[in-house]
Formats: C-alpha cells, structure tokens, sequence
C-alpha cells in the first residue's frame, strides 16, 4: 500500500513589515539629499543669518584679552548710512546697469546657437570657437579684456592709430603717430569704464547662453518644424512661432543664470578696474568687499548691511523663478 505524502501546514503568523520597510521609497532619496543639505546649511544658510545679525553690530573684527567681541549694537544705523552714501548707490546703478545689459547675452546665444545648428563644413571648428569664452576663467577674461582696452598697445589704441593717427617716420627711423586725438582709455573713463567691463562679461556669458540654446535646439520636435514648412511657415515666422516656443525650457535657464550672474559681478571689476576710477565701476559685491576687507576690517558691520541688500535683491529674483517653475509644473500636470 504506497505511502500518503505527508500534508505540512505552516502555523506561524506573518510578521508585519518594519517602518523602514513600509517607507523605504520615501527615505532612500532623503539619505542621499542629507549630506548635501548638511553641508548647504553649513556653508549657506549659517552665514546668510549671521550676516544679517551681524549687519546690526559696529564691529571691527576684533576680540578682546578675554576673547569676548568688541562689537557695539547699532540696530538699523548702518542701513540709514547705507541711504546716505552715494557709493551705495553708485554700485546699485552699476547693477542696475549690469543686470540691463546682461540681458543680451539671452538673445544674442540664441542666434548664435541658431547659426552653429547649421550643417556645413567646418562646423565643429566654429562651435568650438564659440565655446571657447565659457571654459576659460574669469580672471583671464579680464585680463584679455584688460589689454584689448589698452590706448597704447591694445587693439582699441591700434585701431585708433589706424584711423585718427598719421604715421611718421624720423631719420633715425623712428616710427610716431601723430594723432588729432587721443586714444579712448576705456577703463580710466568713468563714464565708459562700467560698460567696457559689462561687454568684457558678455563674451562668456553668451557662449554660456548659446550650449544652453543648442542642447534645446537638439530637442526640438522635427514634425512640427515640416508641418510648419508645409503650412507656408519660413523665416522670422518659423523661428517665433514654431522654434523659440519649444526653447521656452532653455530659455528660462538662460534669463535665471543671466540674472545671477549679473547680480554676482565680481571678478571682472576686481581684475579690471578695482572699483575705479573713483569708485565709479563698483557693484554691490565689490563694495561690500573693499568696505568689509580692503579697509582692514574696519567695518564689518556695514559690509554685511551691503551684503544683505543684495541678498534681498538676489532673493527676490530667485523667488521669483522658483515660483515660475512651480506654475509650470503645475500646470503640465
């Protein structure tokens, strides 16, 4: 008689999964975002709020024997100083003026990058050109700018020669330029020298707007560019109604990035000019550098008070695009 198969039941009760498990797609993202907001508020948020507690204090920054600060509360004196000093608002216009014309480095990519999307010979060649702006450094822009400017080497001063200058040649063989005119030295102009530095910030900041525009450009949808042309669609027509709307993702970038970088302008007046002549090419940044540092730490106090209006500003912007962006994703949901 063959042998029944022997019937196991399982008595034991299933164990409720643990909280990590239940929740582990919730968490995963935060354990790699944690590091990074560690260090965000460290190095970010930390000194945004203590430099605006600090803007409140007349300090040099100096302790005294016992290590206690030296500092003196002052409340809002230094933001009612701030409205006095015509320096202040020098540098205000100045990024007034900056984050105006900055603005072209927008439009200006995007014909650029409509010319490099071209398909002829030696385009690789051009595109790099173009790209060239963006990977070189600041610094290095300034100083090339620097020398370009110059009256007497430079090729301002060489084209200057050129037109305005007759050549003349002595029995030593000596070779001057007698000139109906000086040479413009560019950067000693206060009149000029903002707008020399303003175009200096350009060069890169175009190349920059135009790779944002080309990656955009390799995204753009080629049925509706045919249906367009089969509509009768060409020209001015086809680029505003057809391609810049299917742009609007890198164009956005390009206004954000534009406007940062306008509000942010630094280096290009500390390699150029220094604030001069006559502090008439300062910005926010650069003001509240020579107030808060260049003057020996005098004035501590009345840099962060610089600093935090252009934080206010910066704030605003960026508020401001933050909500843009959460309307747009609102509303492709």
């Amino acid at each position: 008689m063959p042998m029944a198969d022997a019937v196991v039941t399982d008595t034991r009760t299933p164990t409720e999964p643990g909280w990590f498990r239940r929740n582990k797609l919730a968490i995963a993202p935060w354990i790699f975002l944690i590091p990074a907001l560690i260090f965000f508020a460290i190095y970010v948020v930390i000194p945004i709020f203590e430099s605006l507690w600090l803007s409140l204090y007349e300090w040099n920054g100096l302790y005294d024997a016992e290590g206690n600060s030296t500092a003196t509360w002052v409340g809002f004196q230094n933001y009612v100083k701030l409205w006095d000093d015509p320096n202040f608002w020098t540098s205000l216009r100045n990024n007034i003026a900056w984050l105006v014309l900055y603005m072209l480095a927008v439009p200006l990519g995007l014909f650029i990058a409509l010319f490099l999307n071209q398909t002829v010979t030696g385009m690789r060649f051009y595109k790099s050109m173009f790209f060239f702006p963006f990977v070189i450094s600041q610094v290095v822009v300034g100083l090339i700018f620097g020398w370009f400017y110059n009256p007497d080497f430079g090729v301002v001063g060489t084209v200057w020669k050129a037109i305005f200058c007759e050549e003349t040649t002595n029995i030593l063989g000596n070779v001057t330029f007698n000139c109906s005119r000086p040479a413009p030295d560019i950067l000693s102009s206060p009149e000029w020298a903002t707008y020399g530095i303003i175009a200096a910030g350009l060069w890169p900041q175009i190349a920059y707007c135009m790779i944002l525009y080309l990656t955009g450009l390799n995204n753009v949808a080629a049925d509706q560019i045919e249906a367009a042309r089969l509509d009768g669609a060409k020209g001015w027509k086809m680029l505003w109604y057809v391609v810049v709307p299917q742009l609007k993702p890198a164009t956005f970038i390009a206004v954000v990035v534009t406007v940062i970088g306008a509000l942010r302008s630094f280096d290009m007046i500390a390699i150029m000019t220094q604030g001069g002549p006559f502090g008439s090419t300062n910005v926010l940044s650069h003001y509240m550098y020579e107030v808060a540092i260049s003057e020996y730490g005098e004035r501590y106090g009345y840099g962060s008070s610089v600093a935090t209006v252009l934080f206010g500003i910066m704030l605003f912007f960026i508020s401001y695009f933050l909500w843009r962006m959460y309307q747009d994703e609102k509303g492709g949901r």
